[in-house]
């Protein structure tokens, strides 16, 4: 009764849908298929709410051996209700990323 949920794989995960038990294995998961698609930017959108998700987010992806760097999204586009991931390029060792002016 519980099929898989087919998600888009576009750059943007939104974890609005998701209970916060699914999510430390739906972070990994959606970030190895991005890479498979050569998406190197990702952005996740875990809301603002209380705050509690946030920091579950960062903390998988502060352990996640393809993740070069992340950080909050620009105000104008979520701020602190959506964080912005790069990506290693596939085959690729460190790579720079861009920086935010």
């Amino acid at each position: 009764m519980d099929e898989p949920i087919q998600l888009p794989i576009d750059g943007v995960l939104d974890l609005h849908t998701f209970k916060p038990s699914e999510i430390k294995d739906l972070v990994p998961d959606y970030l190895a298929a991005c890479l498979e698609r050569r998406i190197y930017q990702v952005r996740i959108i875990h809301g603002k709410g209380i705050g509690n998700l946030r920091p579950t987010v960062h903390a998988i992806l502060s352990k996640h051996p393809e993740v070069i760097s992340f950080t909050l999204d620009h105000p104008q586009f979520g701020g602190w209700g959506a964080t912005i991931v790069f990506l290693r390029k596939v085959g690729g060792s460190s790579q720079s990323v861009p920086s935010q002016s």
